[in-house]
């Protein structure tokens, strides 16, 4: 009934992004099937698994090959792109499923292909004749050449967006949409809106670290909100020395900054390293100089 009802489907090509996301899909979930595999092992001995590495993934990827290819025609990643494969050997136009052959073909290159390329240099490592020597170095040559192949066949994807690997052209399998996907059109009046935007974005990102905002603040208060009525007599003076103009606690080694507020000399030595440019949270003076208060107030004044 499946079948019956595939058959009728048309087929739908594949961008080649979507065939390039699809493969990156896949291996983003090989990777993660094998982390959380091999952290099963890690209250056992260190290398428990280095002899049998190979053969573990291998099982693994089989596992894999089972609930995906096998009986649903497509990778992990093209089911969540919707994408499956197409048996192209067909003569119709329709959709055909893979057939068992392909299927099988598909695990031995696939599965089989990679286990033999992990394990050849183990089984032919140890062995001194001279036979063994030939089939290591044949072996490392047909391994070259399919690399290389796969490069051209890479090349030729690129140019007419159809078998994204080599095993696909070998068993002439395709990539189609499992249902037609809608167009997507997006207006220029939001692209313009988007470009704008990001662009405006990026020139804050770049133009923020170099403004003193600090500074701006206290020039902004000071011209919205003059202060009015200060002198620099010494009963001014006296007003304005009982607390810090920083930490607003009663000052300690009070020092003055050439304006008619006091600072704790901590206070006003910290921000002043800090920010050359340092001005009075007050008035909004600039540092002109820092020295130590002069006037002599008695202590019976301050608390009045």
């Amino acid at each position: 009934m499946a079948s019956s009802i595939g058959n009728e489907k048309n087929v739908n090509p594949v961008l080649r992004i979507s065939q390039l996301d699809a493969l990156e899909l896949n291996k983003a979930l090989e990777q993660l099937v094998w982390s959380q595999f091999t952290s099963c092992f890690h209250g056992f001995k260190p290398g428990v698994l280095a002899h049998f590495e190979p053969e573990v993934k291998a099982f693994l990827w089989l596992i894999l090959w089972r609930f995906t290819i096998y009986t649903k025609n497509a990778t992990v990643g093209q089911a969540i792109l919707n994408i499956q494969y197409k048996n192209n050997l067909s003569q119709t136009e329709k959709y055909q499923p893979l057939s068992k052959h392909q299927k099988l073909w598909y695990l031995i290159f696939t599965v089989g292909g990679r286990w033999l390329e992990e394990r050849c240099y183990d089984l032919f490592s140890n062995r001194q004749l001279q036979s063994f020597c030939k089939i290591k170095h044949c072996i490392g040559f047909g391994a070259g050449l399919l690399k290389l192949c796969g490069l051209l066949n890479f090349l030729i994807f690129l140019q007419k967006g159809t078998f994204a690997t080599l095993t696909e052209r070998i068993l002439g399998i395709r990539s189609v949409f499992c249902k037609p996907q809608s167009v997507r059109q997006v207006g220029f009046e939001y692209m313009n809106r988007e470009l704008l935007w990001h662009g405006f974005a990026e020139f804050l990102i770049y133009l923020l670290p170099l403004i003193n905002v600090q500074k701006l603040k206290l020039k902004i208060s000071s011209c919205s909100l003059p202060i009015t009525g200060l002198s620099n007599s010494e009963n001014t003076l006296a007003t304005h020395c009982k607390e810090c103009s920083l930490c607003g606690e009663w000052p300690t080694m009070p020092h003055t900054i050439g304006c008619s507020h006091v600072f704790c000399y901590y206070c006003i030595k910290s921000n002043y390293l800090f920010d050359m440019y340092f001005t009075c949270p007050k008035c909004g003076s600039e540092v002109q100089s820092l020295q130590p208060l002069k006037y002599k107030i008695e202590m019976t004044e301050l608390h009045a």
